[in-house]
């Protein structure tokens, strides 16, 4: 009984020593708080057309823009009439910067039209398509006073270019 009775005398109980970790969570929280307002979450918002309101929609007279990326070319046309124009890839790069000055034109052709569709084949890189939505939503304009962001089509529909031997 001797024995036992020394094993229960040695026996501690063991604390749990959190200064450490409280140390740590001071340092931590503050930054985190002071780093979370440098970041910052840029949203756009598509308009994904409803297959059931394309139907109900009624035909009326006027342009819908409709540009078709391609990885070899973007053409820019009416849903109506066709391709208006085509940019032809160069040097492996798409020019968007002649893309933005005929959209411009468009804009001063039909300055109530707001909307835009844009189609892609599968193979466009998600890069192409990002260039093409800030080249089809805003024109950057070189003025006296410095530059300036024209309005041209914001309001992006997305969907599947057709085959490109279709003509629809």
């Amino acid at each position: 009984m001797n024995r036992r009775s020394r094993r229960r005398r040695n026996v501690e109980t063991a604390e749990l020593n959190i200064t450490a970790f409280l140390n740590l969570m001071v340092i931590l929280v503050p930054f985190l708080l002071i780093t979370a307002v440098f970041s910052r979450v840029a949203v756009l918002e598509l308009n994904l057309p409803d297959p059931a309101a394309a139907a109900d929609r009624p035909v009326d007279e006027g342009f819908d823009l409709e540009v078709t990326i391609r990885v070899g070319r973007i053409d820019v046309g009416d849903r109506r009439s066709g391709v208006l124009r085509s940019f032809d890839v160069t040097g492996g790069r798409h020019d968007y910067r002649a893309l933005g000055q005929f959209l411009q034109e468009l804009k001063g052709r039909f300055p109530d039209q707001t909307e835009a569709l844009l189609l892609l084949e599968p193979d466009v890189s998600y890069d192409v398509l990002v260039q093409v939505m800030d080249t089809v939503r805003v024109a950057i304009l070189e003025r006296k006073e410095g530059t300036v962001e024209a309005e041209l089509f914001p309001d992006i529909s997305i969907g599947d270019a057709p085959a490109a031997g279709d003509a629809s």
